[in-house]
């Protein structure tokens, strides 16, 4: 299957597709306790087609998508010159790498990834960050096996919770 995943950059015509994606993987990852109202008011506006539109439209390079079979099935999404909550300093942030649960451990997240560090060093960029949810360590192995060093908690608000994260650094040297 690993070679039949192609890498490719996301078209405003993935939109409605990558909200699903997104929706899906976020609720899998992050409701563990179901879908709250928090989490619905989140998802509905993070992932709005539109707002996705958007953001391919303002820099096409920044969402990354992997598919099998013409079908998305994972992807990673950049945000340029974000300032990181741990260390102050100003560097892409891997904002997003969603792959579907059926196609985690195939070899998706690493393509994505190695797309990701591609990109950022093309712009002759030296570090990228991330911050993953504590519980989350399918996901902190997985960044620390690509290579990611922790470097401090920092809380993520929504609108009543916040939801404590480690920050990850990687140098790209």
């Amino acid at each position: 299957m690993e070679n039949k995943i192609v890498i490719r950059q996301a078209r405003v015509s993935d939109s409605k597709k990558l909200s699903i994606l997104y929706k899906t993987v976020y609720i899998q990852t992050y409701g563990t306790e179901g879908v709250s109202d928090e989490f619905a008011n989140f998802i509905t506006v993070q992932f709005d087609p539109q707002r996705i539109e958007k953001v391919i439209i303002e820099d096409s390079e920044c969402i990354i998508v992997a598919e099998f079979n013409n079908n998305i099935v994972g992807v990673a999404e950049i945000e340029f010159d974000k300032t990181s909550p741990v260390g102050d300093f100003e560097a892409p942030e891997l904002n997003k790498l969603y792959i579907l649960d059926w196609f985690c451990g195939k070899g998706v997240g690493s393509k994505l990834m190695a797309a990701v560090e591609e990109l950022i060093v093309s712009r002759g960029i030296k570090h990228i960050w991330l911050w993953v949810l504590v519980s989350n360590q399918r996901a902190i192995s997985f960044y620390e096996k690509h290579g990611f060093q922790w470097i401090g908690n920092a809380l993520f608000p929504m609108e009543t919770n916040t939801y404590e994260n480690k920050v990850m650094r990687k140098s790209l040297v």
